[in-house]
């Protein structure tokens, strides 16, 4: 996979090429980190509401923000215009938080064009560049095909395959807070065990940002080999219900690595299942 991120001064200067489709991603419920709270609403200019927690998600599932199914995803991406063709830009307003997961998502739906934005909204509205106070209303083209997937199963597993990977040469990274993946706090939702999944390793999500953006290419690549050494088997991604894994697996793609796995339903999933292993 090529290089996942845009810049600012990038965005901002494609933003109104007809092919562009700029996405918020922002949720309402941040985990692991301490929000950045916002007085009025503000966004990016052309920017469409991507709700990962309302709309983008399988409902049918008992899984805490599970993946959409691709016919889930295909409708609403067809009712926000989005093609094969469009270019997919995503951002969401703590920095980099939810984004990475809309990222994946589409990269899960077979999406190739589509990049995150360095250091979202905070980084935008730093540099003073343009805003807007509403979002974009989708523009329909009664002539444009239904978003057509292509779906790629290998790049997500659930609790099933990662227990069959244990042991075996997959890397397993969790991106919680140390002291939840060590069990010494406990977890923020009720009836979830606290401890992490036999093998894997922490990566918390903050570690690999430098203030709202990623770090650069240079340092990604030595926090993965001080972990991993020069690993290039499978690399699996967990975190708390699978939003903020999506991070480290847009670092892992940055540093080069190609071998992304996301267990989608993360701690929120094996936690919960008492016949799973604990550490």
């Amino acid at each position: 996979m090529e290089y996942p991120l845009v810049t600012t001064a990038w965005l901002e200067a494609n933003l109104f090429e007809s092919n562009l489709v700029l996405l918020d991603a922002s949720m309402e419920s941040v985990v692991g980190k301490e929000p950045i709270l916002y007085d009025e609403f503000v966004c990016i200019p052309r920017a469409q509401k991507f709700d990962l927690e309302k709309v983008f998600y399988d409902s049918t599932s008992t899984q805490l923000h599970a993946m959409p199914t691709p016919e889930q995803f295909a409708n609403e991406a067809t009712a926000l215009g989005i093609d094969r063709d469009s270019l997919v830009v995503v951002y969401d307003n703590q920095g980099i938080y939810s984004a990475p997961r809309a990222w994946w998502m589409f990269k899960l739906m077979g999406h190739a064009n589509v990049y995150v934005l360095d250091g979202g909204l905070p980084q935008w509205l730093s540099e003073s560049r343009m805003t807007s106070e509403t979002y974009q209303i989708p523009v329909l083209d009664e002539a444009r095909e239904a978003y057509r997937v292509d779906y790629q199963p290998s790049f997500i597993c659930d609790a099933n395959q990662v227990l069959e990977r244990l042991g075996g040469n997959s890397a397993i990274l969790d991106a919680r807070a140390a002291a939840r993946f060590s069990g010494e706090a406990s977890e923020p939702r009720p009836g979830v065990r606290s401890g992490h999944i036999p093998g894997s390793v922490n990566l918390p999500f903050a570690d690999l940002l430098r203030g709202h953006r990623i770090k650069p290419v240079e340092e990604l690549e030595q926090i993965f080999e001080s972990l991993l050494g020069d690993m290039e088997a499978e690399r699996i991604f967990s975190c708390g219900s699978g939003i903020t894994a999506c991070i480290l697996i847009l670092a892992s793609v940055a540093a080069g690595h190609d071998k992304a796995v996301l267990y989608d339903g993360s701690w929120a999933d094996w936690g919960t299942n008492p016949d799973l292993p604990i550490e």
